[in-house]
């Protein structure tokens, strides 16, 4: 059985060749987690979500709702990433579309959660 731990942090990714849309990113070759550096060696699965969340799931009527959830809109949506490390350990890591703000209109990178490995 597989159990996950939650993490829930913001990360720093590292990219050898940086992707060319930062609005659909490719996985990342390695992240910087509480001053430690994980390298990726294997990508498990990838993901992504396009679902409207709060109140961004409510200002859109519907026919364009079911067409933003296939294709995503502005600023909304995850691209996840589980990866195995040089170490061993597996992770699921996202990169969420959201700006943070009205002058940093890009998204930013979290480790979601810790996997351990079947025995």
């Amino acid at each position: 059985m597989t159990s996950s731990k939650f993490i829930g942090e913001s990360i720093e990714i590292l990219h050898d060749k940086p992707p060319s849309l930062s609005k659909k990113p490719t996985c990342p070759d390695g992240f910087r987690w509480r001053d430690e550096t994980f390298r990726v060696v294997e990508i498990l699965r990838q993901w992504r979500d396009y679902e409207r969340r709060g109140r961004m799931g409510r200002n859109m009527r519907p026919g364009n709702a079911s067409k933003a959830r296939i294709r995503g809109s502005w600023g909304v949506g995850r691209f996840y990433f589980r990866v195995r490390t040089e170490s061993g350990r597996i992770f699921d890591l996202y990169y969420d579309r959201a700006p943070k703000n009205a002058t940093e209109r890009t998204g930013a990178w979290f480790l979601y959660q810790e996997l351990d490995a079947e025995k």
